[in-house]
């Protein structure tokens, strides 16, 4: 089984987020896609973000319908800081036959080097960059930080461009501006009727390693 893991905030799922799982799935071959919302969001301090049960729901409202894409609770269980690191290792002792695929932003895959234990999480899952549009990153570089082991070990996935924010959406509900089109209909009226954005019901977040 070819297994795609693609963690972050999804503060709130957007469309953004759900192209590039499909995107990863086609060109990857992926059997199926797991969407991981993080715990506690990625190198950020004193960060707020809404609850893990609005942002899995919204989630699992956004990818309703698509029998290869699957959103998993396990780091919202857990608690604490996410790291990615962790999170595979948990996954590879489940099942060591399944290949596993870490979705990131092509943006984030200079990051790649500070994240906790990066040379085990090539270890144990294949990274596939997502440019989402803008300029390939400079692989060079990032083989230079991780040592020679990351050749093969980091693929690039193109994407179209597509110029949506988890921050944009959050601030357009909190204006009162529409979200359609940006994210699943779903989604934009499980904010509407919850009242998301509008009001301090949000938890201070550490410092993890998954791209938002």
């Amino acid at each position: 089984m070819r297994l795609g893991i693609y963690g972050g905030t999804f503060d709130p799922v957007h469309y953004g987020h759900l192209l590039l799982a499909e995107q990863c799935r086609e060109q990857l071959r992926l059997d199926e896609v797991w969407f991981m919302p993080a715990a506690v969001p990625p190198h950020k301090q004193d960060v707020s973000v809404s609850s893990g049960h609005d942002r899995l729901t919204m989630l699992k409202l956004a990818t309703a319908g698509h029998p290869a894409l699957h959103v998993s609770d396990r780091e919202l269980r857990r608690g604490g800081t996410s790291y990615t690191v962790e999170t595979l290792t948990e996954l590879r002792a489940e099942d060591p036959d399944r290949e596993l695929y870490l979705l990131i932003g092509g943006d984030s895959l200079v990051e790649l080097p500070t994240w906790r234990e990066p040379g085990q999480i090539l270890e144990l899952a294949i990274v596939a960059a997502v440019n989402r549009g803008r300029a390939v990153p400079d692989l060079a570089a990032v083989h230079n930080s991780l040592g020679a082991d990351a050749a093969g070990r980091i693929v690039l996935v193109s994407m179209p461009a597509i110029d949506l924010s988890a921050t944009d959406l959050r601030q357009r509900a909190a204006d009162g501006r529409s979200l359609r089109y940006m994210t699943p209909r779903a989604v934009e009226e499980y904010i509407r009727q919850r009242g998301l954005y509008l009001r301090e019901e949000r938890v201070t977040a550490a410092d993890g390693d998954w791209p938002s």
